[in-house]
Order: C-alpha cells, then sequence, then structure tokens
C-alpha cells in the first residue's frame, strides 16, 4: 500500500511523534510505501481563507467551497493545498496521528482537513459515504490522550469515544467515501511509567501489523436513502 501519514503534534521528543516514527518503520518494514506530513514542522497553515485561491469566481461573496471546486479546476488553488490533495490521491491508506485535545483534534489537524479535502474532488452533490470522491481509500486514526481507558465508554464519565469522534470518522472521512477503520488509542500516555509506555508501544504495533486486514467501521451507504436522502422505505 501507499501509506500517508498526517502527523500533528508540536513537540518532535513526544510519545505521539514516537508513533509516528514506529508507523513509519514498521509498516515500511512490511513492504508499504510511506509518506509523511509533519504539519508542524511543515510549518502547515490551517486557517482556510480566500488567499487560498489565485483568482475567485466570486470575489465579492466568499464561499469556500465553492471557490475549492473552481480554483481546482482553474489551476489557482493554493500550492500548499494542491501538494498534499495529490499526496491524498496517491495514498491507498491514510493515518491520521495526534494528541486529542478537548475531546477532538488539535487545530492544525483541523485546518488540513478545511483546505485539503477539497469539494469537487473528495465530496460533491451525491458523491458522498459510499459514493464519495476518495472511495476506495482506508482512512484510520492513531491518538494520545490523557484519560484512563476506564473513563471512556457507555456509562464512563466522558462517554464513548467512537461517539466523540463521530464528526471525524463519520461527518468526514466516511463522508468523503473512505473506509474508516478501528482506531488505535494511547490512554493516560503523559503519566504513564516508561514500561507502561513501552507496552502501548508494543500495542500500537500489533495495531499497525492488521491495517491491511482490518475491517472497516459501518456507515451509511447511498443506496439506502432515495433521490432527496430520505430513508427508504422497506
Amino acid at each position: 500500500m501507499n501509506v500517508l501519514i498526517i502527523h500533528a503534534h508540536p513537540e518532535p521528543q513526544s510519545f505521539t511523534a514516537s508513533m509516528q516514527r514506529t508507523a513509519v518503520e514498521e509498516l515500511s518494514r512490511a513492504g508499504h510505501s510511506v509518506e509523511v506530513s509533519d504539519l508542524y514542522a511543515m510549518g502547515w497553515n490551517p486557517v482556510a481563507t480566500a488567499d487560498d485561491f489565485g483568482s475567485r469566481k466570486s470575489p465579492d461573496y466568499l464561499v469556500y467551497a465553492l471557490e475549492q471546486r473552481q480554483a481546482w479546476e482553474a489551476g489557482t488553488l493554493a500550492p500548499d493545498i494542491v501538494a498534499e490533495v495529490k499526496k491524498l490521491q496517491k495514498a491507498d491508506l491514510v493515518l491520521f496521528n495526534f494528541p486529542m485535545y478537548w475531546f477532538s483534534v488539535p487545530a492544525m489537524l483541523k485546518g488540513w482537513i478545511d483546505r485539503v479535502l477539497i469539494s469537487g474532488v473528495c465530496y460533491g452533490g451525491r458523491r458522498i459515504y459510499d459514493q464519495g470522491g476518495l472511495k476506495g481509500k482506508k482512512a484510520a486514526l492513531s491518538f494520545t490522550l490523557g484519560g484512563r481507558e476506564h473513563m471512556f465508554g457507555p456509562d464512563a464519565i466522558h462517554g464513548e469515544l467512537d461517539v466523540m469522534l463521530r464528526p471525524l470518522l463519520r461527518g468526514t472521512l466516511a463522508y468523503v467515501g473512505m473506509d474508516v477503520l478501528p482506531f488505535f488509542a494511547g490512554y493516560h500516555i503523559p503519566y504513564l511509567t516508561p514500561e507502561a509506555r513501552e507496552q502501548v508501544m508494543q500495542d500500537y504495533k500489533v495495531w499497525l501489523s492488521q491495517l491491511e486486514t482490518a475491517q472497516p467501521l459501518e456507515f451509511p451507504k447511498l443506496g439506502d436513502f432515495d433521490e432527496r436522502l430520505y430513508p427508504k422505505q422497506g
């Protein structure tokens, strides 16, 4: 597989950064081709603005998604976005590696999503979910967080992680057509002993080894809905 790792952590010596390096090593050893976009090291600009377009279809009023489509077709999209879109198009699997901030992704990663998953290429009209523009590609999340594992679940204080991550898993990755694989969560990382951290890393290596054959999560299929996207009856 061609694997693209989108890494978003400001500290190169962090455990999350070690996970990224381990992913490169393990996936490369397994015969995959791996490319990394280290967003902080790249100085990635996470802010979506009118400056992303060399020319505008509507110069008086910015509708960002519509301008994305127009700029891509016209070849006037910002070069940093174009470079990431080309990496995305090449990839069979995209691995997002990040620390969880406020039960979500860092702003740096959210900005990559906003600017790179462009209208007209990744989605548009009825090209969503299993008919999305990135159909046939896989996506997976690996992330770290401070809470303990027992704090997450149906009756736990923070609730279920997959529900917490629904805007990313369903509303973003599945929406653009990707097969979303089960995620890896590294719990309580800032407070673990070195021995406990090593066990997390070993668990992560096992998870990485299973990515190629992992079964994707279930999300809506366009065929289950009518032309107006109401659920089909019967």
